[in-house]
């Protein structure tokens, strides 16, 4: 997490932005002949995917004829939308991290191409295999049918972040990354702090969690690469097991506590909020999962203070994103519902804060 006080989402048009990518066809086929070697090749469907508020995602099917590629493939094309996250990495930034990442063993989408080349669509993009699977929190959280063995996948889905957490600076893969900070903990506060201080809005609530966490900021664990949106809704589902993690443009160097924290928080378990890990169940099951990859020992009472970062960071977004609406930047209903979560976050704040010190 940067601490610049930029707003943490702000919209933006990009001045090479071509509309939509449907009106590229014609450099996109050849660019994708050009990298497969393909003697020739038809695009049978390019469609936007839902989701993608800060990135779009656009299915790709296109049939091969010749080359190593030959015949019918399923792919996804990656490019930035017209909201734009000053924290958030480059698509030829995001590529470089998804490539370690699969490396590691992490599941996620494995990635083929990245252009930046902003001639053939009009913006960088990059080419990544499609995953298959439901990702709808409200959906793998409220449907048993999807998710048959809930302990299972909450332990799969811990395995699969401690791979993560397994990978460690420096790595020379990932140098464009800002070098990691001695507490990141104490760091994030500071940020949220300077975030909160550029709204033009009274929130005592924030300044207390905020308070909260200055005083009961636990010892720095050792430093690694965190996804900073591992959560519900963000990674695919596929026959009850964890087919990929999904949106990694907000990858960093941190402590690992942050991304368990962000994924247990209650603001990210919609239809279940009885489960704690992420609305699909147990967070022993999580983090035993966890356990039977990394070495660092995790309890309960270790993620509190995380969670309570998790909802500070969450609530000046929403306040970010209702100052965007309510000043005419972006008129948006959907901004506008967001600044109305904030009574909730507030609400978990004060619960999870009310056996601390001030």
């Amino acid at each position: 997490m940067t601490l610049s006080n930029q707003p943490l989402v702000e919209g933006h048009k990009s001045p090479t932005f071509c509309g939509e990518i449907n009106e590229a066809r014609g450099p996109l086929k050849i660019y994708i002949q050009s990298i497969t070697a393909a003697t020739d090749l038809n695009i049978q469907q390019l469609e936007r995917l839902s989701g993608g508020a800060i990135q779009e995602n656009w299915l790709l099917v296109v049939e091969i004829i010749g080359g190593p590629y030959d015949g019918t493939q399923r792919w996804v094309l990656r490019t930035d939308a017209l909201s734009s996250v000053p924290v958030s990495l480059s698509r030829a930034q995001e590529f470089a991290v998804l490539r370690v990442a699969h490396q590691a063993g992490v599941k996620a989408p494995k990635v083929l191409w990245c252009c930046e080349d902003k001639s053939i669509i009009g913006r960088d993009f990059f080419l990544m295999e499609c995953v298959s699977g439901v990702a709808a929190g409200h959906r793998v959280t409220g449907d048993d049918a999807l998710v048959p063995d809930r302990p299972a996948l909450a332990a799969e889905l811990g395995a699969n972040m401690a791979r993560l957490h397994t990978i460690h600076p420096p790595n020379a893969d990932l140098a464009f990354l800002p070098p990691p900070v001695a507490h990141p903990a104490l760091a994030s506060v500071a940020a949220y702090r300077g975030y909160l201080d550029t709204l033009n809005a009274s929130a005592p609530v924030l300044e207390w969690g905020l308070r909260w966490c200055e005083r009961n900021s636990p010892a720095a664990a050792p430093v690694c690469l965190l996804h900073r949106d591992y959560r519900t809704g963000n990674y695919m589902v596929h026959e009850g097991k964890l087919s990929g993690l999904l949106d990694w443009e907000f990858t960093g160097w941190g402590d690992p506590h942050e991304d368990i924290g962000w994924f247990a928080a209650r603001c990210w378990r919609f239809a279940a909020p009885q489960r704690e890990a992420g609305g699909i169940g147990d967070i022993d099951d999580f983090l035993r999962g966890y356990a039977s990859v990394s070495d660092l020992t995790i309890t309960r009472d270790d993620l509190i203070f995380w969670q309570v970062m998790a909802h500070l960071r969450w609530a000046i977004i929403a306040l970010q994103q209702a100052d965007r609406h309510l000043s005419g930047q972006q008129t948006s209903l959907e901004l506008a519902l967001t600044g109305r979560m904030l009574p909730e976050l507030e609400y978990e704040i004060l619960s999870l804060t009310r056996g601390g010190n001030e």
